[in-house]
């Protein structure tokens, strides 16, 4: 299987308005490390997974409608929880949209909350 990763970084604000989320519950930051890795059994043409610049501009888009943004505010998020693992998956959508016309191997998205602390989402 060969690989692909490119590296960005969000921020936003939210809340996760339910007991479970104890102080999180509450409106709070946040600053995501993305990771998008593109996935592949075989290269391409030109002996290429995704071609990186165009990896990394899509990552850039996706990510530009989400930064700096408080997702609470965001109709596509209206009455959801906007956990990392929610977003996580989100990205992936849009990230695969984009792509879908040239690039047809398995992508996943990680959010680095912190320095100890991930989650992702890998698409079938």
């Amino acid at each position: 299987m060969y690989t692909v990763k490119v590296r960005n970084s969000i921020m936003i604000a939210h809340s996760l308005p339910n007991p479970f989320f104890g102080p999180a519950q509450h409106m709070h930051g946040a600053t995501y490390v993305v990771d998008v890795t593109f996935k592949s059994k075989n290269l391409d043409e030109h002996n290429v997974v995704i071609d990186i610049g165009k990896a990394k501009s899509v990552t850039a888009e996706v990510l530009k409608t989400l930064n700096y943004k408080n997702l609470d505010e965001l109709p596509e998020f209206k009455g959801k929880l906007t956990t990392t693992e929610f977003v996580a998956k989100h990205i992936h959508d849009r990230v695969k949209d984009q792509v879908n016309a040239f690039f047809n191997g398995k992508i996943s998205v990680c959010l680095g909350e912190t320095h100890d602390a991930w989650a992702s989402y890998s698409g079938e």
